[in-house]
């Protein structure tokens, strides 16, 4: 499991570019500032109130700074700390490029579903609203299915984060981007054939001509 979750922080952390300004949601989406090249310049934010996340912590953190998913983890030396009102107001004033989410369930048109199960206890909604609204990229990572359950579906069963909001999604499988006509896979690892990650999606999947194999380095 820990390494298949590491094969998707890398591939994701390959997304970006000298530069860019992001924002990595809890969980699996912490793990992918560990991944970024040394040679590009790429700005993690936090939505409780810092912008230049680095590593994750290790288990005995000499630091006292969380995310907003209450992970310890390590800054960069050009962090910089604001409150909610300015933090919230980089993401709806878009000036940040992507949110790399989880999610519960994705549907065939981009609909989100990652904050609550009903009846059990989660994280809670968090800032995921705004990240879906502000951002002009949501980018989800996650494992494919959940105990052999599709978390790619026809249409979401759990309550809605946000509506037609994701851009792309990268599993353990391989990578697929929203696209007005349903999900295309883009990349497929070699792990899988085109019919393992069918089977493992409830909803069609569309196979991009010029697919490649997605590769973790």
């Amino acid at each position: 499991m820990a390494d298949l979750k590491t094969r998707i922080a890398k591939r994701c952390a390959k997304e970006f570019q000298d530069g860019d300004f992001v924002n990595l949601g809890i969980g699996l989406p912490t793990q992918v500032a560990d991944y970024i090249p040394d040679d590009i310049m790429v700005t993690f934010h936090s939505e409780n109130g810092f912008a230049g996340i680095d590593a994750v912590a290790t288990e005995n953190p000499d630091v006292d700074i969380i995310n907003s998913g209450g992970t310890y983890v390590t800054t960069v030396p050009r962090v910089k700390y604001f409150d909610t009102a300015e933090s919230f107001g980089l993401v709806r004033g878009g000036h940040v490029k992507a949110t790399v989410l989880g999610a519960m369930e994705v549907a065939e048109n981009g609909d989100l579903a990652n904050w609550i199960i009903p009846g059990k206890k989660v994280a809670g909604m968090g800032g995921a609203m705004d990240l879906c609204a502000g951002c002009p990229e949501v980018i989800i990572v996650m494992l494919h299915t959940q105990k052999g359950t599709p978390k790619i579906k026809k249409r979401c069963s759990l309550p809605l984060t946000a509506e037609k909001c994701v851009s792309k999604i990268i599993t353990e499988m391989g990578v697929m981007e929203v696209r007005e006509d349903g999900i295309w896979v883009t990349e497929l690892h070699p792990d899988y054939t085109k019919e393992d990650i069918q089977a493992a999606t409830e909803c069609e999947l569309h196979f991009d001509p010029n697919m490649k194999a997605m590769e973790e380095e």
